[in-house]
């Protein structure tokens, strides 16, 4: 059986990004990400975005060299909401496949969930608990809540890229485009409500994904992205409001300047603001735990923890 200390590797091919995680026990060898936007129009089209399977694939070439290059033995690749609703997805599956020379696996929507919380409350005190586990991704957002293991897990189709291309065609988006984006979340909370009612009991929401530690690095003012800043950073409601109005009421090529804010994420922070919000606002959460550990890192713990 490979030691605890052996490298496992975790590689996660989102509908914006493309990651990478390889730790040996709680240490961090390796965290990468890069914006290869496998997703992009998919929800119009049906099919995966042919330039951002280009950029996925020459990505997954790359982090498979370094995942043999530190030698980690124990690898687990998945894909998420893009791959899971195109109708070319089997195929990205198997290209990847054979790029990486491990599986890629097609997570479903409450197991993507599931491994998010997983992750997000690793260093969390039970006290605080039950916990909404916020995942923001690029085309679905997933909700999950539990004390010390996830009881429950949904996902709704609706995430920074999916909301921006459906809802926000202008520059910036127009009022009405807001309140329709707003209205839409709305929407699929009615049936997380009806489905899961436990997120009412929830004490805490801990909040994963891009948007939500942009959100929080735009409101920090970080003109560097710290890692360890943003990692346990309690964004408040008021906070992101102020944050939403600001970026959304700039067009496109201002919003670019805000510090904390990528260039390659300032045509869709918008939108993952819309979900952010409509979430803290309908379940009337006044903060938000911002966690720098995710999906990536409950898979980890989970490889780590089964020695196999």
């Amino acid at each position: 059986m490979p030691s605890l200390t052996t490298p496992v590797a975790v590689i996660d091919c989102g509908t914006n990004s493309t990651r990478l995680l390889i730790r040996a026990g709680s240490v961090t060898l390796e965290r990468r990400q890069v914006t290869t936007r496998l997703g992009r129009a998919t929800d119009r089209t049906g099919r995966l975005d042919a330039d951002g399977v280009a950029r996925t694939l020459e990505v997954l070439a790359e982090y498979r060299d370094v995942v043999e290059a530190h030698g980690a033995r124990r690898v687990r690749a998945v894909a998420t909401q893009a791959v899971r609703e195109a109708t070319d997805g089997h195929e990205f599956v198997a290209r990847a496949t054979e790029v990486l020379g491990t599986p890629l696996e097609v997570l479903s929507g409450e197991e993507e969930g599931r491994l998010a919380f997983v992750g997000a409350t690793s260093e969390a005190d039970e006290a605080d608990g039950p916990f909404l586990v916020l995942d923001i991704g690029g085309g679905s957002t997933e909700l999950s809540v539990g004390t010390t293991t996830c009881e429950g897990s949904m996902s709704i189709p609706l995430g920074s890229v999916r909301i921006t291309e459906q809802q926000l065609a202008s520059d910036p988006p127009a009022p009405e485009e807001l309140s329709n984006a707003f209205a839409l979340v709305d929407a699929y909370l009615d049936d997380v409500l009806r489905e899961m009612p436990a997120v009412r009991d929830a004490g805490t929401l801990l909040g994963t994904g891009g948007t939500i530690t942009t959100v929080a690095a735009v409101e920090i003012g970080l003109a560097v992205y710290d890692r360890d800043v943003i990692h346990r950073f309690v964004l408040t409601r008021a906070a992101a409001e102020d944050v939403f109005r600001t970026l959304a009421t700039e067009r496109l090529t201002d919003r670019v300047h805000n510090p904390g804010l990528p260039s390659d994420r300032a045509d869709i922070i918008v939108g993952g603001c819309c979900v952010l919000l409509a979430i803290m606002r309908r379940l009337d959460f006044k903060e938000c735990v911002v966690c720098e550990t995710d999906l990536l890192d409950g898979i980890a713990d989970e490889l780590i923890d089964s020695g196999s």
